[in-house]
């Protein structure tokens, strides 16, 4: 089954959305770079899943509210989308910078949820403030952000020549949101760490073996931090599996939501 964009209004934001498929509801939010690179991830998992996948506010053509300055934002404005949508026991799926959104609403007790997949998830600090748990792409040139990103650093080559003024657009918009909420302190949450323990529902943690920006073993202390967590490694993926890996990563949560 195919997906499709569309715009909806959520809690009076304009909110670009990619919906599709049939079959118990799923919410995806995307990484740092939005949407792009997902068709193929979102289009296989619309084969087993009814896909509601949101342009995060400031991300994509989704709008930025002035009063929306904190992950708590972002976290609640994916409740009020959940209450929107009327879904009911839902797979809560969070990528990268999505995926510290997902800790954040979960570590609040969603209801709507009944299990959630992590995947190469940001957001927390689990070592000492004189070490670096997740790489400064910031201080990287483009070339050496990729490659900490992607286990092939071409799978995302684009040349801007080629694109349209809203896909430059939005990979404009992705960079400045992105480093506006992860920028101080950098991609994590000081207290977000001490909650996950409140987090009630049967999670996979899912990690791109190759991931050079959160490495695997950041994902083992994420895992072993949550109640009912279980992690699997993606060979062949840096970062973002939904881009390198697709149906690898839809297959294994296909197989943890029918656990």
């Amino acid at each position: 089954m195919a997906v499709a964009r569309r715009f909806e209004t959520i809690s009076g934001v304009r909110t670009e959305l990619i919906t599709g498929g049939s079959g118990r509801p799923l919410i995806f939010l995307h990484g740092g770079h939005g949407l792009e690179g997902q068709d193929a991830f979102l289009n296989a998992l619309a084969s087993d899943f009814q896909i509601l996948a949101p342009a995060l506010p400031g991300f994509g053509e989704t709008e930025w509210p002035q009063d929306f300055r904190t992950i708590g934002d972002l976290a609640c404005f994916v409740l009020e989308l959940a209450d929107h949508a009327k879904v009911e026991n839902a797979v809560l799926a969070g990528s990268g910078f999505g995926g510290w959104v997902a800790l954040d609403i979960l570590v609040r007790g969603a209801s709507r949820f009944g299990q959630a997949v992590l995947i190469d998830a940001l957001g927390v600090k689990f070592a000492d403030h004189l070490t670096r748990d997740i790489a400064d792409l910031h201080s990287l040139d483009e070339a050496e952000a990729m490659r900490h990103l992607f286990h092939d650093p071409d799978v995302l080559e684009r040349d801007p020549a080629t694109l349209d003024d809203t896909a430059l657009t939005a990979i404009a918009r992705a960079r400045e949101t992105f480093t506006y909420f992860g920028w101080k302190p950098y991609m994590h949450d000081p207290q977000l760490r001490r909650w996950l323990h409140r987090i009630a529902v049967p999670t996979l943690v899912a990690w791109g073996a190759e991931d050079g920006f959160v490495t695997p073993d950041y994902g083992c202390k994420l895992a072993a931090a949550i109640p009912q967590a279980r992690f699997e490694q993606i060979a062949g993926a840096g970062h973002y599996p939904g881009i390198e890996r697709p149906q690898a990563l839809c297959q294994l949560i296909r197989v943890f939501s029918d656990a």
